[in-house]
């Protein structure tokens, strides 16, 4: 495929914005390409600068549940918009959608809305430390929870170790207040706790770990890690911005039975518009101001177009069948895949859980980031240019998740599970 005027679109975005793109992942570097210029999409497709269409399993890295340009969702933010961009004051809206958000997780008793997944994730950190009164915070290897500076962070090699940063800018002293263990090792979770016992004010994780490729958690992992927050007086904090509402309605916490103190969303619940939420108990979210002594505010917070069109995205995924749809799908993507795969010269695996999934250039199975590690991404590089030759466009990155919708077709899942297959025996 030529893309001249995406090559030439992202020289000219190198001049004005860092790197030439405004998330590093798109900027195309782990697989040594030029990233694309997206001009529109529809459905279950894509189409950039030059022209190309490309089936795609990005997503907008995951809300597009329903598929690009959902007629139902466009109009609810033409109608929204019609009225009025923004206010920065309460709309009839901002109830409607948290009590959607509250009726879908029952954890959820209060909900505020924010603009992003890094600042509904911030924000619940710092509304565990406020109410607990405790400064550490524990999150696991390989988990993302966006860009604040608490979560740019990676442990030492023993408990014992401090915290150190994984970003410029972000201070040592600062770094030293979270812990990592390894993603599934309850056992090492545990060690942790007791050896920072009544320091610990939250434990977050994915549950669905989404940000290393698609890694489940194994039994009796969540179940532990609620025991274990239970008897220290540790608020457990699932992050929920990739999963909530795309595993199940419910999300990951209804699909594997483990409720969190506090909740962080988004993607899905603005229905493709920036947007992130976080919630929990009653008890905790009083301790916001204004009610309480824990400071968050944001002019776009509750956005009347992010809350119409996730009004509407919410209302749709209600609908009788959708998740069974979603995982009739994925399954058959995933079987093809795997039978693909077959050709291939060296180990491959295959993890799903509902609609995301991931093909790991490594033997598997993968529970945690060392496990994931261990993949060949030099051979996923190839991979990826040559399904993006074949107008098949993955995330463009070994560690991230893939993403199926309802707009994707019988003969989008067959064109991929054949360009899969052309693309091993390539390699």
């Amino acid at each position: 495929m030529n893309h001249q005027k995406s090559s030439e679109l992202f020289a000219k975005a190198k001049d004005v914005i860092p790197g030439g793109v405004n998330s590093p992942v798109r900027a195309f570097k782990s697989v040594g390409l030029d990233p694309l210029f997206i001009e529109r999409a529809q459905g279950s497709k894509i189409f950039d600068a030059d022209g190309n269409s490309y089936i795609d399993y990005v997503g907008s890295w995951g809300p597009m549940i329903m598929g690009h340009c959902h007629p139902k969702i466009v109009e609810a933010i033409q109608k929204a918009a019609a009225s009025g961009a923004s206010f920065g004051a309460p709309t009839a809206r901002e109830i409607e959608l948290a009590e959607m958000v509250s009726q879908a997780y029952p954890n959820i008793e209060k909900v505020r809305m924010v603009s992003s997944g890094t600042e509904a994730t911030m924000s619940a950190i710092r509304l565990a430390r406020g109410f607990t009164g405790r400064d550490k915070i524990l999150k696991f290897d390989g988990c993302y929870h966006g860009h604040a500076d608490s979560l740019l962070v990676k442990a030492g090699s023993g408990a014992a170790t401090f915290g150190v940063p994984t970003s410029l800018g972000v201070p040592a002293d600062f770094a030293k207040y979270t812990l990592t263990a390894a993603y599934n090792d309850l056992e090492e979770t545990r060690k942790m706790v007791a050896d920072n016992k009544g320091e610990i004010a939250c434990i977050i994780l994915e549950p669905v770990a989404g940000n290393m490729g698609c890694v489940a958690p194994r039994p009796g992992f969540l179940e532990g890690l609620r025991e274990l927050c239970t008897a220290e007086g540790i608020l457990l904090v699932i992050d929920e911005v990739m999963t909530g509402f795309r595993v199940a309605y419910g999300g990951a916490q209804e699909r594997f039975g483990v409720r969190g103190d506090l909740v962080c969303l988004g993607k899905i619940i603005g229905g493709g518009l920036p947007v992130g939420a976080f919630g929990g108990r009653r008890d905790i979210m009083d301790c916001l101001s204004p009610e309480g002594g824990v400071y968050q505010a944001g002019t776009l917070s509750g956005n009347p177009l992010a809350m119409s069109a996730g009004i509407a995205a919410l209302q749709l995924l209600r609908e009788e069948g959708f998740y069974e749809l979603i995982e009739q799908k994925s399954s058959y993507l995933a079987a093809g895949l795997v039978d693909a795969a077959g050709s291939a010269p060296f180990k491959t695996c295959l993890q799903r859980v509902g609609g995301m999934f991931c093909t790991y250039f490594t033997e598997g199975p993968v529970y945690s980031f060392a496990d994931a590690a261990k993949s060949d991404t030099a051979a996923f590089s190839r991979f990826f240019a040559l399904m993006l030759d074949q107008g098949i466009n993955l995330a463009p990155s070994q560690f991230e998740a893939g993403f199926m919708s309802s707009a994707h077709s019988q003969e989008d899942l067959d064109r991929t599970i054949e360009a899969a297959a052309k693309a091993f025996k390539a390699l």
